[in-house]
């Protein structure tokens, strides 16, 4: 396979524009490709803050700041994908709407380039059969925020081929990220783990064994996580993860993978987290407080 030398990347959303930054930080062109204009400039407004950001910290210097974002090259147009040796997917964690999007994909950029899927739940088979390179095809799992967060999952489904898995593992790598191996199963590693913390977080609320507030306050002072489980879902995004729960419960039908009514109600509320305002907290005053609302 050829040497990654261009990356596209679809979507500049929460995981999309996290990922053509750190692409670019390695030294890759990439191509950051969105469905609209206004949706795109406010990807890369992001992207620029950030470097911006580092700057202001000593942790870069401008000349590489401007540097990262020169090969930062935007676009509405799938034809500008081309000739990508690797595209990676960050859209909607919609199946119907990846495949719709491969399908069309598959038929403009070269053959022999490597596509991979940020998923962070559903099966990389499902998406792989559906291009005309299934053996090409394997799954990148970023954390967010992709800047930050060291972890990718690169995870091989049963079509992968052995160059293909590898090409991947040692992009991740040359990222600076810890890349770990993983198999094609639902929630791959730390979803599989993760989700059912967060998801008996919810139901210990439920039962009544600590308000959001101590709950959270006491696995950070009790276990040492940086975060309480309810703010997590809230930084996960309760969308997210009732998404990620429906594809654990179909997988394996155990009550622990099943969304809990709080989390129902709250998505039937648009109550999403961080990213809508409201959660588990209410992030509208200068600091989040619990929401009295659940």
């Amino acid at each position: 396979m050829a040497e990654i030398k261009q990356v596209g990347v679809l979507g500049a959303g929460l995981m999309g524009h996290g990922i053509a930054q750190v692409a670019a930080q390695a030294g890759y062109e990439v191509v950051l490709r969105e469905v609209d204009e206004q949706t795109l400039t406010k990807g890369i407004h992001k992207i620029e803050k950030q470097l911006a950001r580092a700057v202001e910290k000593g942790k870069s210097t401008r000349e590489d700041s401007e540097a990262v974002r020169g090969r930062i090259h935007g676009t509405v147009h799938y034809r500008d994908l081309a000739p990508c040796d690797l595209v990676i997917e960050a859209i909607t964690e919609s199946l119907a709407l990846k495949l719709e999007m491969w399908r069309e994909l598959d038929e403009i950029v070269k053959p022999e380039a490597v596509f991979a899927t940020n998923t962070s739940s559903l099966a990389v088979i499902d998406q792989a059969a559906s291009t005309g390179r299934p053996g090409q095809f394997v799954g990148l799992h970023y954390f967010n925020p992709a800047q930050v967060m060291k972890l990718v999952e690169v995870v091989r489904c049963v079509t992968t081929t052995d160059a293909a898995f590898d090409v991947a593992l040692q992009f991740a790598r040359s990222e600076g990220k810890l890349a770990i191996p993983t198999k094609d199963k639902a929630g791959f590693i730390v979803n599989r783990l993760l989700v059912p913390y967060m998801l008996d977080a919810i139901r210990a609320y439920e039962e009544g064994v600590g308000s959001v507030s101590e709950i959270d306050d006491a696995m950070k002072a009790g276990a040492g996580h940086p975060m309480g489980p309810l703010a997590l879902s809230d930084f996960v995004g309760l969308d997210t993860l009732g998404s990620i729960c429906d594809v654990l419960f179909d997988e394996f039908r155990e009550r622990r993978f099943a969304q809990p009514p709080t989390l129902r109600k709250m998505l039937s509320a648009g109550w999403f987290g961080r990213k809508s305002g409201m959660g588990f907290y209410d992030y509208s005053g200068e600091a989040p407080v619990s929401n009295p609302g659940i």
